[in-house]
Protein backbone atom coordinates (compact mmCIF):
# COMPACT_ATOMS: atom_id res chain seq x y z
CA UNK A 1 0.00 0.00 0.00
CA UNK A 2 1.47 3.20 -0.56
CA UNK A 3 1.69 6.72 1.31
CA UNK A 4 -1.20 7.99 -0.12
CA UNK A 5 -3.64 4.91 0.06
CA UNK A 6 -2.31 4.17 3.90
CA UNK A 7 -3.50 8.09 4.61
CA UNK A 8 -6.60 8.47 3.49
CA UNK A 9 -7.95 5.29 5.58
CA UNK A 10 -6.93 6.44 8.82
CA UNK A 11 -9.92 8.34 10.62
CA UNK A 12 -10.56 8.03 14.22
CA UNK A 13 -13.85 7.03 15.14
CA UNK A 14 -15.66 10.33 14.76
CA UNK A 15 -14.40 10.59 11.31
CA UNK A 16 -11.23 13.26 12.63
CA UNK A 17 -7.96 12.47 10.58
CA UNK A 18 -5.48 10.90 13.20
CA UNK A 19 -2.72 11.46 11.03
CA UNK A 20 -3.46 15.26 10.00
CA UNK A 21 -4.07 16.00 13.70
CA UNK A 22 -0.49 14.26 14.73
CA UNK A 23 1.53 16.03 11.28
CA UNK A 24 3.45 18.84 13.60
CA UNK A 25 4.58 15.45 16.13
CA UNK A 26 6.50 14.75 12.99
CA UNK A 27 8.26 18.17 12.31
CA UNK A 28 8.64 18.40 16.12
CA UNK A 29 11.14 15.54 15.88
CA UNK A 30 12.87 15.97 12.55
CA UNK A 31 13.81 19.21 13.64
CA UNK A 32 14.92 17.89 17.44
CA UNK A 33 17.34 15.15 15.39
CA UNK A 34 18.30 17.99 13.03
CA UNK A 35 20.37 19.82 15.87
CA UNK A 36 22.67 16.42 15.94
CA UNK A 37 23.12 16.23 12.82
CA UNK A 38 25.35 17.36 9.70
CA UNK A 39 24.60 20.00 7.28
CA UNK A 40 23.92 17.34 4.88
CA UNK A 41 20.92 15.89 6.62
CA UNK A 42 17.70 17.40 5.03
CA UNK A 43 14.91 18.26 7.23
CA UNK A 44 12.71 17.36 4.08
CA UNK A 45 14.28 14.10 4.01
CA UNK A 46 13.41 13.63 7.52
CA UNK A 47 10.04 14.45 7.51
CA UNK A 48 9.13 12.71 4.60
CA UNK A 49 10.50 9.49 6.59
CA UNK A 50 8.79 10.34 9.65
CA UNK A 51 4.98 10.80 7.92
CA UNK A 52 5.46 7.37 6.80
CA UNK A 53 6.09 6.45 10.02
CA UNK A 54 3.34 7.80 11.25
CA UNK A 55 1.38 6.79 8.66
CA UNK A 56 2.44 2.96 9.66
CA UNK A 57 1.46 4.35 13.64
CA UNK A 58 -2.04 4.48 12.75
CA UNK A 59 -1.98 1.26 10.74
CA UNK A 60 -0.65 -0.52 13.94
CA UNK A 61 -1.67 1.58 16.58
CA UNK A 62 -4.28 -0.79 19.74
CA UNK A 63 -5.15 1.81 22.20
CA UNK A 64 -5.94 -1.17 24.33
CA UNK A 65 -2.38 -1.76 25.33
CA UNK A 66 -2.85 1.61 27.06
CA UNK A 67 -0.51 4.15 25.42
CA UNK A 68 -1.29 7.09 24.26
CA UNK A 69 -0.83 7.36 19.93
CA UNK A 70 0.77 10.32 20.63
CA UNK A 71 3.07 8.44 22.49
CA UNK A 72 3.82 5.24 20.16
CA UNK A 73 3.31 7.56 17.29
CA UNK A 74 6.65 9.09 18.58
CA UNK A 75 8.27 6.31 18.81
CA UNK A 76 7.46 4.78 15.27
CA UNK A 77 8.66 8.32 13.98
CA UNK A 78 11.93 8.62 15.57
CA UNK A 79 12.56 5.23 14.31
CA UNK A 80 11.95 5.66 10.99
CA UNK A 81 13.71 9.20 10.23
CA UNK A 82 16.79 7.03 12.43
CA UNK A 83 15.78 4.20 9.53
CA UNK A 84 16.52 6.44 6.93
CA UNK A 85 19.64 8.29 7.86
CA UNK A 86 20.98 4.81 8.50
CA UNK A 87 20.02 4.11 4.91
CA UNK A 88 21.15 7.13 3.39
CA UNK A 89 24.82 6.73 5.31
CA UNK A 90 26.58 10.19 4.37
CA UNK A 91 29.69 9.08 5.84
CA UNK A 92 32.40 7.84 3.83
CA UNK A 93 34.01 4.48 4.58
CA UNK A 94 37.11 6.18 5.80
CA UNK A 95 35.39 7.93 8.55
CA UNK A 96 34.22 4.49 9.69
CA UNK A 97 37.78 3.01 9.54
CA UNK A 98 39.89 5.84 11.34
CA UNK A 99 36.92 5.83 14.47
CA UNK A 100 37.43 1.76 14.62
CA UNK A 101 41.03 1.78 14.31
CA UNK A 102 41.24 4.71 17.05
CA UNK A 103 38.82 3.46 19.48
CA UNK A 104 41.19 -0.50 19.22
CA UNK A 105 44.15 2.17 19.85
CA UNK A 106 42.60 3.56 22.90
CA UNK A 107 41.33 0.04 24.23
CA UNK A 108 45.09 -1.39 23.79
CA UNK A 109 46.62 1.76 25.65
CA UNK A 110 44.52 1.86 28.54
CA UNK A 111 44.71 -1.92 28.70
CA UNK A 112 47.94 -1.58 28.95
CA UNK A 113 48.63 1.64 31.33
CA UNK A 114 45.82 0.80 33.69
CA UNK A 115 44.67 4.65 33.27
CA UNK A 116 42.31 7.06 30.58
CA UNK A 117 44.73 7.18 27.34
CA UNK A 118 45.46 10.94 26.18
CA UNK A 119 45.21 12.43 23.34
CA UNK A 120 48.79 12.66 22.61
CA UNK A 121 49.07 9.05 23.46
CA UNK A 122 46.29 7.66 20.62
CA UNK A 123 47.79 10.24 17.83
CA UNK A 124 51.23 8.26 18.68
CA UNK A 125 49.68 4.67 18.45
CA UNK A 126 48.15 5.92 14.92
CA UNK A 127 50.79 8.06 13.51
CA UNK A 128 49.28 10.57 13.54
CA UNK A 129 49.39 14.09 14.69
CA UNK A 130 47.32 15.36 17.48
CA UNK A 131 45.59 18.03 15.22
CA UNK A 132 44.76 14.63 13.01
CA UNK A 133 43.49 12.92 15.65
CA UNK A 134 41.43 15.67 16.90
CA UNK A 135 39.45 15.66 13.11
CA UNK A 136 38.56 11.91 13.76
CA UNK A 137 36.90 13.36 16.90
CA UNK A 138 35.01 15.77 15.14
CA UNK A 139 34.23 13.85 12.20
CA UNK A 140 33.14 10.99 14.73
CA UNK A 141 30.47 13.07 16.13
CA UNK A 142 29.22 14.30 12.93
CA UNK A 143 28.65 10.63 11.76
CA UNK A 144 26.37 8.92 13.49
CA UNK A 145 23.85 9.70 16.00
CA UNK A 146 25.20 7.90 19.41
CA UNK A 147 24.98 4.55 18.86
CA UNK A 148 27.53 1.42 19.32
CA UNK A 149 26.65 0.19 15.90
CA UNK A 150 29.94 -1.79 14.78
CA UNK A 151 30.58 -0.92 10.80
CA UNK A 152 31.26 -3.80 8.74
CA UNK A 153 34.79 -4.03 7.32
CA UNK A 154 34.08 -4.97 3.98
CA UNK A 155 31.46 -2.33 3.25
CA UNK A 156 31.96 0.21 5.95
CA UNK A 157 27.77 0.17 6.85
CA UNK A 158 26.78 -0.31 9.81
CA UNK A 159 25.02 -2.96 11.29
CA UNK A 160 23.31 -3.56 14.72
CA UNK A 161 24.06 -6.63 17.17
CA UNK A 162 22.34 -9.81 16.02
CA UNK A 163 18.66 -9.23 17.38
CA UNK A 164 16.93 -12.25 17.53
CA UNK A 165 12.73 -12.02 16.48
CA UNK A 166 11.51 -13.49 20.41
CA UNK A 167 12.52 -11.56 23.23
CA UNK A 168 13.03 -14.77 25.56
CA UNK A 169 15.40 -14.72 27.82
CA UNK A 170 19.03 -14.84 26.36
CA UNK A 171 18.01 -11.19 24.88
CA UNK A 172 16.67 -9.68 27.66
CA UNK A 173 19.57 -10.37 29.19
CA UNK A 174 22.05 -9.68 26.50
CA UNK A 175 20.00 -5.86 26.84
CA UNK A 176 19.96 -5.72 30.28
CA UNK A 177 24.08 -6.64 30.59
CA UNK A 178 24.87 -4.18 27.49
CA UNK A 179 22.66 -1.27 29.36
CA UNK A 180 24.74 -1.93 32.59
CA UNK A 181 28.10 -2.45 30.77
CA UNK A 182 27.07 1.13 29.12
CA UNK A 183 26.11 2.86 32.60
CA UNK A 184 29.64 2.12 34.39
CA UNK A 185 31.44 2.67 31.26
CA UNK A 186 30.04 6.63 30.92
CA UNK A 187 30.32 6.35 35.32
CA UNK A 188 34.26 6.33 34.44
CA UNK A 189 34.56 8.58 31.57
CA UNK A 190 37.19 11.60 32.90
CA UNK A 191 34.86 14.20 34.38
CA UNK A 192 34.54 16.72 31.49
CA UNK A 193 33.55 13.88 28.98
CA UNK A 194 31.07 12.29 31.65
CA UNK A 195 29.44 15.92 31.98
CA UNK A 196 29.12 16.28 27.80
CA UNK A 197 27.76 13.37 27.82
CA UNK A 198 25.04 13.70 30.15
CA UNK A 199 24.34 17.49 28.78
CA UNK A 200 24.00 16.00 25.44
CA UNK A 201 21.82 12.78 26.17
CA UNK A 202 20.07 13.76 29.30
CA UNK A 203 19.38 17.10 29.21
CA UNK A 204 18.94 17.20 25.44
CA UNK A 205 21.35 20.23 25.08
CA UNK A 206 23.31 21.13 22.14
CA UNK A 207 26.84 21.36 21.46
CA UNK A 208 26.68 25.09 21.11
CA UNK A 209 24.54 25.48 24.26
CA UNK A 210 26.97 23.30 26.38
CA UNK A 211 30.12 25.03 25.20
CA UNK A 212 28.43 28.35 26.57
CA UNK A 213 27.67 26.62 30.13
CA UNK A 214 31.21 25.16 29.81
CA UNK A 215 32.91 28.26 28.65
CA UNK A 216 34.69 26.41 25.25
CA UNK A 217 33.73 26.71 21.84
CA UNK A 218 31.69 24.68 20.17
CA UNK A 219 34.00 22.66 18.18
CA UNK A 220 36.11 22.24 21.89
CA UNK A 221 32.95 20.36 22.74
CA UNK A 222 32.23 18.23 19.66
CA UNK A 223 36.07 17.46 20.10
CA UNK A 224 34.94 16.12 23.80
CA UNK A 225 32.12 14.17 22.99
CA UNK A 226 34.09 12.84 20.14
CA UNK A 227 36.68 11.77 22.60
CA UNK A 228 33.77 10.25 24.53
CA UNK A 229 32.44 8.38 21.99
CA UNK A 230 35.68 6.59 20.88
CA UNK A 231 36.91 5.70 24.34
CA UNK A 232 32.88 4.06 24.85
CA UNK A 233 33.25 2.36 21.88
CA UNK A 234 37.15 1.29 22.65
CA UNK A 235 35.83 -0.32 26.38
CA UNK A 236 32.28 -1.40 24.93
CA UNK A 237 34.49 -3.47 21.94
CA UNK A 238 33.05 -7.06 23.68
CA UNK A 239 29.31 -6.05 23.31
CA UNK A 240 30.24 -4.43 19.53
CA UNK A 241 32.03 -7.23 17.99
CA UNK A 242 30.72 -9.92 15.85
CA UNK A 243 30.47 -13.23 16.94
Amino acid sequence: MNAHAMYTQFQDNDGTDLVARHADLVKRIAFHLLNRLPPSVQAEDLIQAGMIGLLEAARHYDPSQGASFETYAGIRVRGAMLDEIRRSDWTPRSVHRRAREAAEALRNIEQTTGRDARPQEVADRLGITVGEYQQILRESTAARIFSFDQPDDATGEPYSLPECKSDGPQKVFEKSGFKQALTEAIKKLPQRESLVMSLYYDEELNLREIGEILGVSESRVCQIHGQAMIRLRGRLSEWTRDD
